[in-house]
């Protein structure tokens, strides 16, 4: 199977799914964005940065390259291929991963004079986007359509639309976890129990497909009927599997992130009553 063509070529045996594929476009995509981001940091960062500042923290550093590291390994092969060549399951945990883990990953990963120059031309529009309705709206709105059986299908079918539908997923998850994260002070900061609350949102509306998936008594994306299915799982446990991946695993993450937002504020209060103390 070919990435870079139109329409995609189903694979007739599990030996065809795989086979291994060097998938030149995510390549080209990991290259760009590693490339842009040291040739910022070395060459654009003596203009952009204030004196005293510092260019660009470890942890910056590492969580970038672990959400790049995240697109990498399930946009190429093995995990891509299986994903749209045999069982549902993978191509769940791609769109996991596109929405759940790479956008706060690289979000947190650039730092604030970097991303505040990459975004200076449409911060107006930025901001509306990432109004806390509106990206709610945007990310769960793009969850549930990708995972409509059509839209599924359509992406398995065509390459063109596989990767404009995970091109919109993964910018519906960068503006979701933009108030989540915080990236640049021109944006305020939504209070703690507020963010909760946005998070806790963001948690319940990826279980209303899962449902589907884990509960339906038939076989949801008939497409993946017609695939070789690798190790023995038929069409409808592989179905299963990718509703628990989702339910569990996104709602897992979540429910983290909540607890992490909880403890970060509880530990705040503690300092501030401390110091009022003194």
């Amino acid at each position: 199977m070919d990435t870079l063509s139109v329409v995609a070529t189903l694979p007739a045996t599990t030996a065809d799914v795989l086979e291994f594929h060097l998938h030149g476009d995510v390549l080209g995509i990991i290259a760009a964005l590693t490339i842009g981001y040291e040739f910022s940091l070395r060459r654009l960062a003596p203009t952009l940065v204030s004196s005293g500042q510092k260019v660009v923290t470890r942890r910056q550093r590492a969580a970038f390259y672990a959400g790049v590291l995240g697109l990498l390994v399930v946009s190429a092969w093995p995990v891509h291929d299986i994903g749209e060549g045999s069982l549902f399951m993978f191509h769940m945990v791609e769109h996991m991963v596109f929405a759940f883990v790479a956008p706060p990953l690289l979000l947190i990963g650039t730092p604030v004079w970097l991303l505040r120059a990459l975004v200076r031309p449409v911060l107006p529009v930025i901001k509306i986007l990432v109004r806390p309705m509106i990206a709610l709206f945007l990310f769960n709105g793009t969850i549930a359509l990708i995972h409509v059986p059509k839209v599924v299908d359509l992406m398995i079918r065509s390459n063109t639309a596989h990767f404009a539908l995970h091109g919109l997923l993964f910018a519906a998850g960068i503006l979701m976890w933009w108030r989540v994260v915080d990236p640049l002070p021109e944006i305020a900061s939504l209070p703690p129990f507020l963010k909760i609350g946005y998070v806790f949102l963001q948690s319940l509306v990826p279980t209303i497909p899962a449902s589907f998936l884990t509960l339906g008594s038939s076989v949801l994306y008939k497409v993946y009927e017609s695939m070789p299915r690798l190790w023995g799982i038929s069409a409808h446990t592989d179905q299963v599997i990718a509703g628990l991946i989702m339910k569990i695993g996104g709602g897992f993450l979540l429910w983290g992130v909540m607890t992490a937002i909880w403890f970060r504020w509880w530990a705040e209060e503690q300092r501030l009553d401390q110091l009022s103390d003194l």
